[in-house]
């Protein structure tokens, strides 16, 4: 490894990276820094692990540290796929860049835009922003793209598997032709080369070799289950936690749903777990991640997505409750342990069903990982996974419960309570009393209607008093003109209706209906309609003789 000291690094950003505790570059930082030091486009291949991050933050603080910023027009943009990924960007950033006279703002979705607009406001040299977040800026006209000096697109790969790639050729397309652009990514899909041979200009290919999956700081181990169980490998987890020396750790999963189950199941039985993932809100996201950087969480459930790039240096053990679909995830989570020469430990669980999954990360390892086996009650798991789907179906299907007999005593939980239901079932429905018939009464629908003054009436009938109706009494006018209060009949008294009040109004004729197509004469008819075209009023659509006008 080089030191940084020999890469072209400016004296005070060489004073912040010692301030870390770094002295000796990483082959991608090694051989990505001069060349964009130099201003050359960078097409860097690398996986999450390798120092890629200080790779490109450290010459755009050195290129950026000129110059000036101006009220909503950055001249650094860096792009990250997820929110997580964003923020350890930004706090890469604000660590090298502390003896720079640079600012910085993150733009990800979760929070207000009116804390963020107010930063743009003031101007800001590099922005750090999820491709959604930075387009809803853009399209609120708070944002200008013509003064991007470099532009930083990192985890490409994930950006396609995310279907952010429209979203970047877009960003690509607002910013100015003549800019620095950095692209970093895992793999190379064919997608991905596309967008690189459009918006690079002659970049300078660096790839970093793949991370050592099989370093002696990380020792890897494999847990296999007889049956296909969702309970039995929850039972498999708690037993892996209980047994091993846990200082912290992290759960990863396939799905978003089964992230929230597992933690709930692991809180349940009395592990300090949290979840995270894509659906919680940004504060719940932030919240859980610092409380587990500072040793306040033990356990993290986690997605890919989710823990995508964090850089949690001190992670004891490393549990992977799913066999990752794609090989090259296996790399990412265990590289989230035995980091800085200190000791990891990781668990595989896998079952029948995972064979292929496996084959896949045992060709990319070159290495079968230590088998550990478990002692447990698999029948009695796979017994309550009967009993789980049981009363799914029971409760229908959205959830609520239809009115059947249950076994046992209690009340049926919902699925994802997970523990505690060896004896689940609610009391015999009973039949709910029918309501009693409420009596019709007559409203005085007509009078009311006769009650509305028309345009043309003569004169206007006297209008019922309905001031003592609003409070529950009907109104009543005695004979010398005063009003009295009647009390209101109940329900049980029938309600004679009014005698019918004669109409004084004169009779109106009818209009005529006009707008009425004419028929249409059939070709052997010797009669037309002339003069109005084919709408007429009703009172002329009256075939004529042709025979008429011939003699005019």
């Amino acid at each position: 490894m080089t030191d940084f000291s020999l890469l072209g690094l400016s004296p005070l950003t060489l004073k912040a990276v010692a301030d870390t505790g770094y002295t000796k570059a990483t082959p991608i930082q090694e051989q990505a820094i001069p060349v964009a030091l130099a201003g050359r486009d960078v097409l860097g291949i690398a996986q999450t692990g390798t120092g890629k991050t200080a790779a490109f933050t450290l010459p755009m603080i050195d290129r950026l540290a000129a110059g000036r910023s101006k009220a909503r027009m950055p001249r650094g943009l860096v792009i990250a796929p997820t929110r997580e990924l964003a923020d350890q960007v930004a706090l890469s950033f604000e660590k090298y860049s502390k003896y720079q006279k640079l600012s910085w703002a993150l733009l990800i979705g979760g929070v207000s835009f009116g804390d963020q607009e107010a930063k743009l406001d003031r101007g800001v040299d590099v922005l750090i922003a999820t491709p959604g977040r930075l387009l809803d800026h853009f399209e609120r006209g708070k944002l200008l793209m013509t003064g991007v000096q470099t532009l930083v697109v990192d985890e490409a790969d994930r950006m396609l598997d995310m279907g952010f790639i429209p979203d970047i050729e877009r960003i690509f397309k607002m910013t100015p032709p003549k800019k620095q652009t950095l692209f970093f990514s895992a793999t190379m899909p064919p997608e991905i080369t596309r967008l690189t041979q459009q918006f690079l200009k002659d970049p300078i290919r660096i790839e970093a070799a793949r991370p050592a999956t099989t370093a002696e700081t990380i020792t890897q181990h494999l847990v296999r289950l007889p049956i296909i169980s969702p309970g039995a490998k929850r039972m498999a987890l708690r037993a892996l936690v209980e047994r091993a020396d846990v200082r912290n750790g992290i759960v990863f999963c396939n799905r978003k749903s089964e992230v929230d189950i597992v933690a709930k199941s692991l809180k349940v039985h009395g592990h300090d777990a949290a979840p995270i993932h894509g659906d919680l809100d940004q504060s719940t996201r932030s919240r859980t991640l610092d409380s587990f950087r500072k040793g306040e969480l033990k356990l993290l459930v986690a997605s890919d997505v989710a823990a995508r790039g964090l850089d949690i240096p001190d992670v004891s053990h490393v549990f992977n409750y799913d066999v990752p679909h794609h090989a090259d995830d296996y790399v990412h989570r265990i590289g989230r342990t035995g980091r800085a020469g200190k000791l990891g430990e990781t668990y595989m669980i896998v079952t029948p069903a995972d064979d292929r999954n496996l084959d896949k990360v045992l060709k990319l390892i070159g290495k079968a990982p230590d088998e550990v086996t478990l002692d447990l009650d698999w029948a009695s798991a796979k017994e309550k996974d009967q009993r789980r789907k049981e009363i799914e179906r029971e409760r229908g299907p959205r959830g609520r419960p239809e009115r059947k007999e249950h076994r046992g005593r209690g009340r049926p939980e919902s699925e994802t309570s997970i523990v505690g239901m060896d004896a689940i079932s609610a009391a015999p429905a009973q039949p709910r009393p029918a309501p009693a018939p409420t009596p019709v009464q007559e409203t005085v629908v007509v009078e009311a209607a006769q009650d509305r003054p028309e345009v043309d009436a003569p004169e206007r009938a006297p209008r019922r008093e309905r001031s003592g109706r609003s409070r529950g009494r009907s109104a009543a006018t005695t004979g010398d003109g005063r009003r009295e209060m009647e009390p209101a009949r109940t329900e049980a008294e029938p309600v004679a209706a009014p005698p019918p009040i004669p109409d004084s109004r004169p009779e109106r004729r009818p209009e005529p209906v006009r707008g009425v197509r004419a028929p249409t004469p059939r070709d052997d008819d010797d009669r037309r309609v002339v003069g109005f075209g084919s709408d007429v009023p009703a009172f002329l659509a009256r075939p004529v003789p042709a025979t008429s006008f011939s003699k005019a």
